[in-house]
């Protein structure tokens, strides 16, 4: 079982930035990739950043990509996603992920990849 709670969502105006935590619980954090996926009203989730094991891989979906960056710190048990350069478009909720079945440098990105899912946090970019 993993447990995952996500923070760092809210309120900010076009072109400013967040920083997305996702603390982990449970199995040990270095043996599993992380993803965050983003959810909008009437969409569905789709897949937003990875990052490998020991974050020697990362992915981005291309419509964040050089505005966002995700990271991890294995030894706080802890994933992160920073955002700058934000739009309208990326508001949304967001959930981080754990794959805990991908290979060793894995960054997958389709939803069924992942098997724990936390809360979601909302994230809205005003115009």
């Amino acid at each position: 079982q993993v447990q995952l709670v996500e923070s760092g969502g809210g309120l900010v105006q076009a072109g400013g930035s967040l920083r997305l935590s996702c603390a982990a619980s449970g199995r040990p954090f270095s043996s599993y990739a992380m993803g965050w996926f983003r959810q909008a009203p009437g969409k569905e989730r789709e897949f937003v950043s990875a990052i490998s094991r020991t974050g020697s891989n990362t992915n981005y979906a291309e419509s964040v990509k050089g505005r966002f960056t995700i990271s991890r710190d294995n030894a706080k048990n802890t994933v992160y996603l920073q955002m700058n350069s934000l739009k309208p478009e990326d508001t949304a909720v967001y959930y981080c992920a754990a794959d805990l079945s991908g290979s060793y440098y894995s960054t997958r990105t389709r939803v069924y990849e992942y098997n724990y899912w936390g809360q979601g946090t909302q994230v809205t970019v005003s115009s």
